[in-house]
């Protein structure tokens, strides 16, 4: 585990499960069962502020987690700095070095 990782922010991640709705549809959503905590290194990305009243902010942090996640997609949740962030592109998982393989995984802050 890299040094960034090890000692990271503390982030929770919802991760997802599919359930069948009551029309019979298979739906993927967060599993509220519980967050697991990780330890994750965070990297900005790009960031809008809203300069006009109906404009919307943008802000988009890559996270790098351990390689032993699992189950996180698109449709995870992530609370960060007491915020609420979504999972918007696929996880991207980096192979390398028993230290340096993780997964980095692009949130975007809930307006």
């Amino acid at each position: 585990m890299s040094r960034q990782r090890r000692r990271g922010q503390t982030a929770r991640i919802w991760k997802t499960k599919t359930i069948t709705d009551h029309r019979g549809n298979e739906v993927i959503m967060a599993d509220a069962d519980g967050p697991h905590e990780v330890q994750a290194a965070f990297i900005p990305q790009r960031s809008a502020r809203a300069e006009v009243p109906g404009q919307q902010q943008i802000n988009v942090v890559r996270m790098l987690v351990d390689p032993d996640l699992d189950d996180v997609t698109l449709w995870s949740r992530v609370e960060y700095g007491g915020r609420q962030w979504d999972v918007v592109s696929p996880p991207a998982y980096h192979h390398g070095t028993r230290r340096t393989r993780h997964w980095g995984i692009d949130i975007r802050e809930r307006p």
